[in-house]
């Protein structure tokens, strides 16, 4: 597979953008927005992952309940009891930061969770077995990032994931970990079944912000003006390996989240997907 365009994986990603800027407003799978109170604001059955946060430093309400994704071996956050952190990062293509994130983790001696696609692995082949060899779990992003809740056939949606698992044996001789992200946060309750029914555990995300636009990055003090506020205990932080932001923030951004309390552990440990 060639690289993609940055212009290409960013208009792929804008539909997150609907999400980041909802506010204390849900998206209700027609369409319509709806207020985050309405029963109806959190179906299992959806087209897109969306968040709701209503008091900075708490966790914010998802449109499926923690208690529905359970049941599908799914979860977007851990337990909110404790001070502890989990860091995802999707990676669509390598965009040259990939390897400051992960000395910014190293230092940290913090774990992360690199959701991955096809075209990573395939051009950098490299980063993909350093990440395995320093601890991280790399995980099924899909092979080719399609929108996966209009695939109903499960020999179609199992082919995806099993082709770019086949790849990552390939690369790294490791089996891939059982964990799967839907691109653009796109599901539906079949989804998660058919997930399941693979062995993965499907995993969504707490806080996220708009990190994805290459040419047109966030300042730092913007990025600290969504992450800091918003943290909250057992958040699964999405954040996304194309950003020069985030490579050039994220050593002092794991430093700010330590100063205030905050410990980084493996998705092996998250509690509502099968976890410790």
């Amino acid at each position: 597979m060639k690289k993609r365009p940055n212009r290409y994986w960013a208009a792929l990603l804008a539909p997150l953008a609907l999400l980041a800027l909802a506010g204390a407003l849900m998206l209700h799978p027609s369409g319509a927005a709806m207020p985050a109170s309405s029963p109806a604001a959190i179906p299992v059955s959806t087209d897109n992952w969306g968040l709701s946060f209503q008091t900075e430093g708490d966790c914010p309400v998802g449109n499926a309940t923690a208690e529905q994704l359970a049941r599908y071996d799914a979860c977007f956050v851990g337990d909110t009891s404790q001070k502890v952190i989990y860091l995802t990062f999707d990676c669509g293509y390598e965009n040259g930061y990939t390897e400051q994130i992960l000395d910014a983790l190293k230092k940290h001696r913090a774990p992360a969770a690199f959701f991955v696609v096809g075209n990573m692995i395939e051009t950098a082949p490299d980063i993909i077995r350093r990440m395995a060899e320093e601890g991280h779990i790399v995980g099924n992003h899909t092979f080719h990032h399609p929108d996966m809740s209009k695939i109903s056939d499960q020999a179609a949606f199992q082919k995806e994931l099993d082709d770019l698992a086949a790849l990552y044996k390939e690369t790294t001789g490791q089996d891939l970990p059982n964990y799967y992200r839907p691109p653009q946060g796109k599901y539906n309750e079949e989804n998660l079944r058919q997930a399941k029914a693979l062995g993965y555990k499907t995993v969504f995300w707490s806080l996220a912000y708009v990190d994805w636009y290459v040419d047109n990055q966030p300042s730092a003090e913007q990025a600290y003006a969504k992450l800091l506020p918003r943290i909250h205990d057992g958040a699964v932080v999405l954040l996304h390996s194309t950003s020069r932001t985030n490579a050039e923030i994220l050593d002092d951004l794991l430093t700010k989240w330590e100063d205030m309390g905050y410990t980084f552990a493996s998705l092996d440990e998250l509690p509502l997907c099968g976890g410790a």
